[in-house]
C-alpha cells in the first residue's frame, strides 16, 4: 500500500474519533479492555478496525497532549497490524521517533502530519508479539523545536483489544 494511501486512512480515523459524536456516527466503540479500547469505523470502502490506547504517563508533566498509541485493521486493502503513534504536535523531522520496550526498540520510518508509522510488516509483528507479552511501552519523540516527549502506555488489556480488533475486521 503506498504511504500516501496508508496517511489518509490513519489521518481519517483520527478525524473520525476527534470530531463530536453527533458527527461521529459511522463510529462504533467495540469495547474497553483495561487500558485499550477498540473502535470501527465504517465507510464506502469498507470496515477499519483499530485498538487504541491514551498514554499513562507523559514526560515532560508540565505538556499535556493528546497522544495516542493504534493497531489498525484494514481487510479491504489487506492490511493487518499497522502500528501507528501520535504525541499530539508534528515530528521534529531530523530525530527518530521510537517505540521501547524491555530491551526491545522499533523505529517509526515515517513522520508526517502528526503521526508516525512503521513500512515494515515484519517489523510491525514483532513489535505486536512483544506488546502481548510486554506490560508496558514508552513512545519517545521530538516536537518540530526539537524538546524529547516521553508517552508511557501500559499493556494491560492490550492482547483482548487487538484480538477484538482483529475479529470486528474478519
Amino acid at each position: 500500500m503506498s504511504i500516501i494511501r496508508k496517511i489518509f486512512y490513519l489521518s481519517f480515523a483520527i478525524l473520525l474519533i476527534s470530531i463530536s459524536k453527533s458527527y461521529a456516527e459511522d463510529l462504533k466503540k467495540i469495547g474497553k479492555f483495561k487500558d485499550w479500547e477498540v473502535l470501527v469505523v465504517s465507510e464506502a470502502s469498507g470496515k477499519i478496525c483499530f485498538a487504541q490506547s491514551i498514554p499513562v504517563l507523559q514526560a515532560p508533566k508540565t505538556n499535556k497532549r493528546d497522544a495516542r498509541l493504534f493497531v489498525t485493521f484494514r481487510p479491504n486493502d489487506k492490511i493487518s497490524n499497522e502500528i501507528s503513534a501520535t504525541a499530539g504536535y508534528e515530528f521534529n523531522k531530523n530525530n527518530s521517533v521510537l517505540a521501547t520496550s524491555g530491551n526491545n526498540k522499533f523505529k517509526f520510518d515515517i513522520k508526517q502530519q502528526g503521526f508516525a508509522w512503521m513500512t515494515s510488516g515484519k517489523k510491525e509483528n514483532i513489535m505486536v508479539k512483544v506488546m502481548k507479552k510486554g506490560s508496558r511501552i514508552m513512545v519517545t519523540g521530538y516536537n518540530e523545536k526539537g524538546s524529547q516527549t516521553i508517552d508511557h502506555y501500559s499493556l494491560l488489556g492490550f492482547t483482548k483489544a487487538y484480538n477484538s480488533a482483529k475479529k470486528a475486521c474478519s
